[in-house]
């Protein structure tokens, strides 16, 4: 037997484009199958855009009218987001949705003794979303000035493969808490929602109709519709009768009560709650939340670039998306939709479940939430789905986040103790920390910091309650500072150096140019 060289013994190159998709950012299926899948992807975006607002809407004092209204504003506000991300901002196939990261500094707000002292629920509900609103529009202006004058576009250059590989994973992993500890909460219906998702989009992957892989492409779409009729003859059946409270708001499919508290038809629209109200700490605690989805956004644009078989977006086209997102942000003060702006990393995880990674298919998912949300009633069916299906969904979802981070590492060496010191301490702090903080802020009811000043303390339990930003400033910090000068190869620097300008690669123009020729007049650098 012929000897084995070391250098036949590498049988998977380093690819700077993820292969094996049908369908990559700039190619469309047919009109069909991209409604359907837009359709899917617009289902999964309903799990953050009604958790957030029945976590928050009850602490501002509203009732469940208002609960569905905020939660009919954030889809809208989510369609038009996305569509000025995907058509000027990075082009990305991704939808920019709420955000966790302002959780934080709004609770800050929701506990202002000045709005807590309001007796009148709705009155109170309505002070707050204004003190809110005013918050987001103030903060919004440093993701506005960070992108557009491109300042993260030279921060990001200090980003290597290396350093990028616990960001991107923790955008993932760090989420952890909303996939099975959710799940848990109502097994009998999660389990079997994340067995047959699995069964479905992986096992039997190779069953096609008519030449199209159906149950790759579409079976999230099935299996959400299947568990969701089991629960809901669940339920009919008085299955939850007599169980506890907290499993009931988890398993019924009628405890959502959107249906009923939904207008027909509404158009949400600027101000629609009132004039904003403005407050020096409430901008400064909500600042630290733009920064945490900042980052986030960067390490989601990063997994989404791979997940739709482009290369990585150049630092230039990076910032013009950071600058779109200051945008949404504002947008989301201007509408009041309770949070602020970030990608949702489930839909760039269903990119790589479904192989298709289509910027047409999210810019029609952009479509149905502006249209639903305007159906009042029609969105609110959907958005009635127990969020525990949502949460089985995540499980998968979350978890190809991750892997895409970790598979940064393929153009990095890892034989390298330097290399695995960087990877190894900033994943292990990325969950560490934020554990400690959430942990903290659970048993005492107020995070590790704690002083008399509101916006400081917002600033450090919201930064270091992330574990993407926690992981960023370790790996970084300790990328660009431990045994540098030799490093670059080992860094994975000459992978990613010819896509750190917009020229530096062929391939840049055809999946990051502005559409209407627009870059005549805003030429890339």
């Amino acid at each position: 037997m012929a000897e084995v060289k070391p250098e036949d013994m590498v049988p998977h190159p380093p690819m700077d484009q993820l292969q094996g998709f049908e369908y990559c950012i700039d190619s469309n299926p047919s009109w069909g199958e991209a409604i359907a899948l837009g359709f899917q992807h617009y289902i999964l975006s309903l799990g953050t855009a009604v958790m957030i607002p029945t976590t928050l809407v009850p602490l501002m004092g509203g009732n469940d009218h208002d609960k569905a209204r905020v939660v009919q504003t954030l889809l809208f506000v989510t369609g038009i987001k996305t569509l000025l991300q995907t058509l000027f901002g990075t082009r990305l196939p991704t939808i920019m949705g709420g955000s966790y990261a302002y959780v934080v500094p709004i609770l800050s707000i929701i506990r202002d003794p000045s709005l807590q002292q309001i007796a009148d629920g709705h009155t109170r509900f309505l002070q707050t979303m204004r003190a809110i609103q005013g918050a987001l529009i103030v903060s919004s202006s440093i993701q506005i000035i960070l992108g557009y004058s491109q300042l993260w576009a030279i921060c990001s250059r200090f980003f290597s493969p290396l350093g990028m590989v616990p960001v991107v994973a923790l955008v993932g992993l760090g989420l952890f808490e909303r996939g099975f500890p959710v799940v848990g909460k109502c097994v009998e219906i999660g389990l079997p929602m994340l067995i047959l998702f699995v069964a479905l989009s992986q096992y039997l992957k190779h069953v096609h109709v008519r030449h199209v892989p159906v149950l790759e492409r579409f079976s999230l779409l099935m299996c959400i519709a299947l568990v969701w009729v089991y629960a809901h003859i669940l339920t009919a059946s008085g299955a939850y009768k007599h169980t506890a409270l907290v499993t009931q708001i988890n398993c019924r499919t009628d405890r959502a009560n959107l249906i009923s508290s939904a207008l027909w038809i509404s158009i949400p629209f600027p101000l629609q709650w009132g004039a904003p109200t403005f407050s020096a700490d409430h901008a400064f605690g909500m600042m630290a939340a733009v920064l945490v989805s900042l980052i986030e956004t960067t390490g989601a644009f990063k997994a989404a670039a791979r997940l739709a078989s482009a290369t990585p977006p150049p630092a230039y086209v990076l910032s013009r998306g950071i600058g779109w997102q200051g945008i949404g942000t504002l947008l989301d003060g201007l509408f009041g939709t309770g949070t602020g702006s970030t990608v949702s990393v489930e839909n760039v995880g269903l990119l790589g479940s479904t192989r298709i990674g289509s910027r047409r298919v999210i810019q029609i998912s952009a479509g149905f939430m502006i249209f639903f949300s305007i159906l009042g009633k029609f969105g609110a069916l959907f958005a009635s789905i127990p969020l525990t299906i949502f949460a089985a969904a995540y499980c998968v979802m979350f978890g190809i986040v991750a892997a895409v981070g970790l598979s940064f590492m393929q153009f990095t060496n890892m034989n390298s103790m330097r290399n695995l010191f960087i990877i190894g301490v900033s994943l292990f702090l990325g969950l560490s920390i934020p554990e400690y903080f959430s942990r903290y802020l659970t048993s005492s009811q107020q995070g590790p910091a704690h002083t008399k000043a509101g916006w400081f303390n917002d600033y450090i339990n919201t930064i270091f309650s992330s574990p993407p930003t926690v992981a960023l400033f370790v790996a970084v910090i300790l990328d660009n500072t431990l045994d540098v000068r030799d490093a670059a190869k080992d860094r994975g620097m000459p992978w990613w150096a010819r896509f750190r300008t917009f020229r530096g690669d062929s391939r840049n123009e055809e999946f990051y140019t502005l559409p209407f020729n627009l870059n005549r007049f805003f030429p890339p650098s």
